[in-house]
């Protein structure tokens, strides 16, 4: 199973929740980003089923008919700031990745969460109070790029950025970032859909997980981690 990399914690939980349920089936779990493992899924790579932090990357198997059956969504997700847990920059508010100096670590351009980010700085900008250079700003305090989510939340935790913005499950699930809360009225919806790629020798199996995961019992689990549910 190739899954992005914020689903980790909610995948580690069904992994063993669904073995017990189904003697004799073994998960195998491997996360990146989603636009990584939908490049290796393109290239061959063998998975059974594709979990991404997005609609794009799983559509891009449908359309090149690398899939078998639709996309199911599964979970959505919001985002939130993250700086180290002492803060040293005294980051307080979303204006404070505007300033001068502020070092923020990203995701590379093709990660999902970066065109999440992107979404987010944008409608903080025209939020009462920004300025109207605030996404340029922002842009410019940018220090590095990471390979996924996950890499931008070690890098803030180690201290080696003064803030990121990452998915609100992974700030969650750790105890050495400060969180930083961004306006209801700016925030993004991050959608995650599933497929059954078409290679796969499990398909059958592949169905019966992609179809478990998004029912009551998967739903049990990413809401513990603090998942929402598919917007309806």
């Amino acid at each position: 199973m190739y899954a992005a990399a914020s689903l980790k914690g909610a995948l580690d939980m069904a992994k063993v929740a669904y073995e017990t349920a189904n003697p004799g089936t073994t998960l195998t779990i491997s996360t990146d980003s989603s636009s990584a493992l939908e490049t290796q899924i393109e290239q061959g790579a063998p998975a059974d089923v594709f979990l991404s932090a997005d609609t794009t990357n799983p559509q891009k198997l449908v359309e090149k008919g690398l899939a078998e059956g639709d996309p199911v969504t599964f979970a959505a997700n919001g985002l939130t700031i993250i700086v180290p847990a002492a803060n040293p920059a005294g980051v307080t508010t979303p204006m404070d990745l505007a300033k001068p100096g502020i070092k923020i670590i990203a995701s590379g351009d093709e990660v999902p969460i970066t065109r999440y980010a992107t979404q987010l700085v944008d409608n903080l900008a025209k939020e009462a109070g920004y300025a109207a250079e605030f996404a340029a700003a922002y842009a410019e305090n940018v220090v590095s790029k990471e390979d996924n989510v996950k890499a931008v939340l070690a890098k803030v935790e180690l201290g080696e950025g003064d803030a990121g913005i990452v998915y609100v499950t992974d700030a969650k699930a750790s105890d050495k970032v400060t969180v930083i809360d961004v306006p209801d009225s700016a925030n993004v919806a991050a959608t995650y859909d599933g497929v059954v790629v078409k290679a796969s020798r499990n398909a059958e199996a592949a169905r019966a997980f992609l179809d478990w995961f998004a029912g009551p019992d998967g739903q049990a689990i990413l809401s513990d981690v603090g998942f929402l549910p598919p917007a309806s």
